[in-house]
């Protein structure tokens, strides 16, 4: 999802970096976490890996305009289960501005909210995961239901973000209302594949052995943690 130029402008657009500057504070703690129980070298690899990733979700996925954003399979929770909240936060804010810098410049005054609408959602799906999965489950044996309520909580994060945006930046107009919607209908398709998606990537990932003490995935990922 890109938030169409121009849709929040003028001073409204500071609240934006208040905003993304509070979700990076909270992503710069998981990270500070993460090194300290793995090192350094671990969130460093998996910071890349999830960059490239998100890097090319935007540019080689399919994606196209839908009202007030983009649709887009951004594989959140995908990026989750495989690597951590904290290297898919990452991933996602420096994937975004890579992609921003490189190839969508008229993207940048956006980034705020870009990376607002991406971040707290994921890190709203972390908690979710703590609730819906049992202590000591491994994600590659997690069942449909419940990668389906990480991917919903995921999606249903960006769209709700998505729709503050618009009323706060065009209010409560009958056009800005239809966009939204029609924005919030489109992004249905991507909550009924990106379960299947995930369930697809951990059943790879559950054949794949040679995984299960990398540091470059998750430990709960094939491990009882």
């Amino acid at each position: 999802m890109h938030i169409e130029p121009g849709l929040v402008d003028g001073p409204k657009i500071v609240l934006s970096y208040l905003t993304a500057a509070g979700a990076g504070t909270v992503a710069i703690t998981l990270a500070s976490r993460l090194v300290k129980e793995q090192g350094l070298a671990t969130l460093l690899l998996r910071t890349v890996a999830t960059t490239a990733a998100v890097l090319m979700f935007f540019q080689v996925l399919p994606h196209y305009p839908a009202g007030v954003s983009e649709v887009h399979l951004i594989l959140g929770s995908t990026l989750f289960l495989l690597f951590g909240a904290a290297p898919a936060a990452l991933g996602l804010a420096l994937g975004l501005l890579v992609q921003g810098m490189l190839f969508a410049p008229l993207d940048l005054p956006q980034y705020g909210m870009n990376v607002t609408t991406l971040l707290v959602p994921l890190l709203a799906l972390q908690l979710v995961a703590g609730r819906v999965i049992p202590p000591r489950t491994r994600y590659v044996d997690l069942k449909y239901a419940q990668v389906l309520g990480l991917s919903a909580t995921y999606q249903a994060g960006i769209v709700s973000w998505v729709a503050f945006w618009a009323f706060y930046g065009q209010g409560f107009a009958l056009s800005t209302l239809g966009d939204v919607a029609f924005f919030g209908a489109a992004y249905l398709a991507v909550i009924l594949l990106e379960p299947l998606v995930d369930l697809a990537v951990l059943a790879g990932a559950k054949g794949a052995r040679a995984l299960k003490d990398s540091t470059l995935v998750d430990r709960r990922l094939l491990n009882p943690v």
